[in-house]
């Protein structure tokens, strides 16, 4: 199988295995293959190699060294995992060279590392995986993505415990030191150790010895990140750096944080990760089984997992059309990033959906009103209408009196003749003189004076 290969550097390489820049003869594609050393191994460092192509073959995520191929070289005795080619190497090696040109990250790199390895660890936990050794050196870099690989000390949780202790002492979490059970919260710290050591280009524990390294652990106790650097980075770092693992935030818990959602609006469309193709992928995202080490390391091949070069990889970028840009809100005037790359305070997307809730029950009250109201208006014109036709019945009723009287009125005249008409108006007295005569008789006397 190594023929399929042309190897063209080494990238590292450890006390039992050597990691190489191969490229691919039948696609001529870069990738990076781990080879491991097996003859020189006990069978408990055997298993964890074994352990490491289970779980990258389980996963599939954008934040997470994919897993290409893994087969066993007989010539060599070496175990042969190839995986994807992180083209700007890991974080450790950025870390050096800004040591050496004395000068710091900026805080939207670090924010960008926070966010993406959280986004990792998240898919990790939902599956019971603890990393277990999550360090700058385990954080690889392509293009300006950051991954998380190494998984060759990862175990899977069966109870939400693990018991054995593992990984580098620096990012060693306090219950780990302790030799204490510990959970997922422990991969936590390391992250919070890495994003200091991004922000200070050192650890956050330093000691002479491993004793005072211990007891500075144990204290939780270390130095403020440069004034450079916003508070709300160093608000971050310090609930990951908590003593007391139940006091130290979940990966849901940081990723629904107002001040990470905030701080990573900026690069959602860069990273290129939205809310839908999150979920599509933990729906893939099943742990193998285990894959037992036979006597005859030749009897590998059949149990190793198969290839992935034909599946489309989660780790390529992702078409712009597919991104959900209410998942993070993005910046639309680039004048509101401050000078030190950190982002004013801005709502967040929990508060805007509150609000965008209130004002739909803001519209269907106003609708419920109005409906209301037409009703009324309605009923008010029904009214008016009885009123109408109420009153035409009793105007023609009160018609219909009058002319009644006028008729009954008319019936002595109806039989008498003409002469007789004539005298009862002859008869009738006048009555304008009558009139005047009274106000004649009537008029006041009048009043001398003197």
């Amino acid at each position: 199988m190594m023929k399929n290969f042309i190897v063209f550097e080494k990238l590292g390489e450890g006390s039992f295995s050597t990691v190489l820049k191969v490229k691919r003869q039948s696609d001529q594609q870069e990738y990076a293959m781990k080879k491991v050393r097996m003859g020189q191994l006990k069978e408990k460092e055997k298993e964890n190699s074994l352990n490491e192509i289970r779980i990258l073959a389980s996963i599939q995520h954008p934040n997470i060294i994919g897993y290409k191929e893994a087969f066993y070289e007989e010539q060599s005795q070496c175990l042969c995992i190839v995986m994807e080619y992180a083209d700007q190497g890991d974080l450790q090696q950025h870390i050096q060279q800004h040591i050496q040109h004395k000068q710091y990250f900026q805080e939207i790199e670090i924010w960008k590392m926070i966010y993406q390895v959280v986004l990792a660890l998240r898919t990790l936990h939902q599956m019971k995986i603890l990393h277990r050794d999550l360090k700058s050196a385990n954080v690889f870099l392509h293009q300006s993505n950051y991954k998380l690989g190494d998984m060759n000390v990862s175990k899977v949780a069966k109870k939400d415990l693990v018991y054995t202790q593992t990984g580098t002492p620096y990012y060693a979490s306090p219950e780990v030191w302790r030799d204490q059970p510990y959970d997922a919260k422990s991969d936590i710290w390391s992250l919070g150790c890495v994003a200091y050591e991004m922000a200070t280009l050192k650890p956050p524990f330093r000691a002479q010895n491993m004793e005072g390294l211990y007891k500075r652990v144990q204290r939780g106790l270390f130095e403020r990140i440069p004034s450079k650097f916003s508070g709300e980075l160093m608000t971050i770092i310090g609930l990951c750096l908590q003593v007391q693992s139940k006091s130290r935030p979940s990966c849901n818990q940081l990723l629904n944080n107002p001040i990470l959602l905030r701080n990573a609006r900026q690069f959602i469309t860069e990273s290129r990760i939205s809310q839908q193709t999150q979920s599509s992928q933990a729906g893939s995202n099943i742990l193998l089984q285990t894959i037992k080490l036979p006597k005859n390391l030749k009897q590998l091949k059949e149990k190793l997992p198969k290839s992935k070069y034909l599946i489309e990889s989660a780790n390529k970028s992702y078409d712009e059309s597919q991104v959900n840009s209410t998942y993070l809100p993005k910046i639309h005037n680039q004048k509101e990033i401050r000078s030190n790359c950190s982002v004013p305070p801005l709502k967040s997307d929990r508060y805007q959906q509150q609000q965008q809730q209130q004002q739909q029950q803001q519209h269907a009250q106003i609708n419920s009103l109005h409906e209301d109201r037409s009703k009324s208006i309605a009923n008010s014109v029904q009214m008016l209408e009885q009123e109408r036709i109420r009153q035409k019945k009793l105007l023609e009723k009160q018609q219909n009196l009058k002319i009644s009287v006028i008729h009954q009125n008319a019936i002595p005249y109806i039989n008498s003749s003409s002469s007789q008409i004539q005298n009862l108006y002859l008869n009738k007295p006048n009555n304008h003189e009558s009139n005047q005569q009274k106000q004649y008789s009537e008029a006041p006397k009048p009043i001398w004076w003197g």
